[in-house]
């Protein structure tokens, strides 16, 4: 009795499947292992992180000094501030001064208040409406729906797309740099009112 063999294509397609979960595997590896998150150095240097005035695409004009205060009872030391509320986010030192502080436009689903961690970041993908975003960091899961910083690569900001759950807080280009750059992984992300 012949044993049959399979055709020549079947074991292309089972090697070349192979190959590129095999890769894929790698290059999620060393995005985790690489000190620029993956990014490369094609990317070239990215900017650091410096205090600026609310972001203008935010729609918004100068805040007010007390609106840009850090609000009270957000813990100490190094950390995301993000509040719901204002819609805003403060990237503080460790010496509890701001760093930088901007408005940001949230998704559909809000992380709840408390502390938090950033678990994962990934330089560039495609948010859940379908915009293409990078400097995507992750730090919270509500009700099934990751929730992580990052800007659209065209510099939009769309709203919310209606009946679309989305966890994605977005920001300006320049914003989702500095927050790259200052939320590496573990770093604590406080959410208040």
């Amino acid at each position: 009795m012949h044993a049959r063999r399979l055709p020549t294509w079947a074991w292309v397609t089972g090697l070349t499947a192979g190959a590129l979960a095999t890769v894929a595997t790698l290059a999620v590896q060393a995005g985790h292992a690489a000190p620029d998150g993956g990014r490369g150095a094609a990317a070239g240097p990215r900017p650091s992180v410096s205090p600026s005035s609310p972001s203008p695409a935010a729609g918004r004009s100068a805040a007010a000094p007390e609106a840009a205060a850090v609000p009270a009872r957000s813990g100490e030391g190094r950390r995301i501030v993000y509040s719901l509320g204002q819609r805003r986010v403060w990237l503080v030192g460790e010496d509890n001064g701001v760093r930088r502080s901007f408005t940001v436009w949230p998704g559909s689903v809000a992380p709840a208040k408390g502390t938090h961690l950033v678990s994962f970041r990934r330089a560039a993908g495609t948010g859940s409406d379908g915009v293409g975003v990078e400097n995507v960091v992750y730090f919270a899961v509500t009700s099934g729906v990751s929730v992580a910083f990052s800007n659209a690569v065209d510099g939009s900001s769309p709203a919310p797309v209606p009946g679309l759950r989305t966890g994605g807080i977005r920001m300006s280009a320049a914003d989702g740099d500095a927050v790259w750059g200052f939320g590496t992984q573990g770093t604590t992300v406080s959410v208040v009112d």
